[in-house]
């Protein structure tokens, strides 16, 4: 028989072993195998049958130790009765740039092990054929809390995000979704959708996953050189090195902003830009004149056109 072009045989064995550790561990909830689903009409018939409640976690792969961290977290929403749900697809109408989406990591094999070894129950890996028609035309937009930050550097890039999200939402209708903290602005807009168009769904956020010297984990991570990775600490290192200024009652915006980009360029290494950097208000994600309780401290920058995300919050002592 010829073996499939995909490697089932080896996907399987993968997943089998997940599966037998974590059974043997006392990590996984049940016995049930883990179903794996492609296509529409298998995944609205999987979960119509799945016990509730239902906690989705959408991710784009290539998984790490923060998003295993949602889906631990996931769990403990669903309680050991209900279901857990993750969905894997590289979204390319969130891509503003096509060498990123051709360059996004997809190592489908090693997250459905992780999957399997998290106690995950459903799998969703689509196909871009299957959510989007050739002539898609409708998107989802959000008008105020995208003026800034990545909405304002990324164009098109929420528009893409929340009509993915929602698309998910209207699949799995989920009791609950788990997206981590690191994604301020997307956790802001989603739960703004979610409130405006009524869905019914309750939205948690996880705290941000780090590496042992600060940085952030995230996919794009993996991408980075060995001197890009040893170099990019810098950037949680400057947030925090502006965000200690709060301990002084500072409530001057330049204040923080000034010490972050100095910390942020001081002997940075060449292809290293900063994209933005703001202190925004956490509900309105709007610039703040003056910082009077918590502001947000966030940052994109880049290591040649890798592009990576960090954000901290300040909080004055009242």
């Amino acid at each position: 028989m010829t073996e499939p072009p995909f490697s089932l045989w080896s996907l399987r064995s993968v997943v089998e072993e997940a599966l037998f550790q974590s059974i043997f561990s006392g990590a996984f909830h049940t016995l049930a195998p883990m179903k794996i689903l492609s296509d529409l009409p298998d995944l609205r018939e999987a979960v119509a049958r799945l016990p509730r409640p239902l906690a989705l976690v959408p991710t784009m792969g290539a998984l790490h130790s923060g998003h295993c961290a949602l889906i631990k977290e996931a769990r403990r929403l669903a309680g050991p009765e209900g279901s857990v749900a993750v969905s894997i697809f590289v979204n390319p109408i969130q891509f503003d740039d096509a060498a990123d989406l051709g360059s996004y990591p997809c190592p489908l094999e090693d997250d459905l092990a992780q999957c399997s070894q998290e106690g995950v129950d459903l799998v969703f890996t689509p196909e871009k054929g299957s959510l989007y028609a050739p002539n898609h035309s409708t998107l989802v937009t959000e008008s105020q809390l995208t003026r800034h930050l990545c909405g304002a550097t990324r164009p098109g890039h929420f528009e893409g995000v929340l009509t993915i999200v929602l698309k998910l939402f209207n699949l799995f209708q989920p009791d609950q979704a788990v997206f981590g903290d690191k994604d301020f602005q997307q956790l802001a807009l989603i739960r703004r959708m979610v409130r405006d168009l009524n869905h019914p769904v309750q939205i948690t956020g996880h705290p941000t996953v780090r590496e042992p010297d600060g940085l952030a984990l995230s996919s794009r991570n993996v991408r980075l050189s060995a001197a890009q990775r040893a170099d990019a600490s810098r950037i949680p290192r400057s947030l925090r090195a502006a965000r200690d200024l709060a301990v002084t009652g500072e409530q001057n915006p330049s204040v923080y902003l000034d010490s972050a980009r100095t910390r942020l360029l001081d002997a940075a290494p060449d292809g290293f830009a900063i994209d933005y950097l703001e202190l925004v208000d956490p509900e309105t994600v709007q610039p703040v004149s003056k910082v009077t309780d918590s502001a947000v401290l966030a940052t994109a920058c880049f290591y040649d056109e890798i592009r990576l995300i960090d954000h901290l919050t300040i909080r004055l002592k009242g």
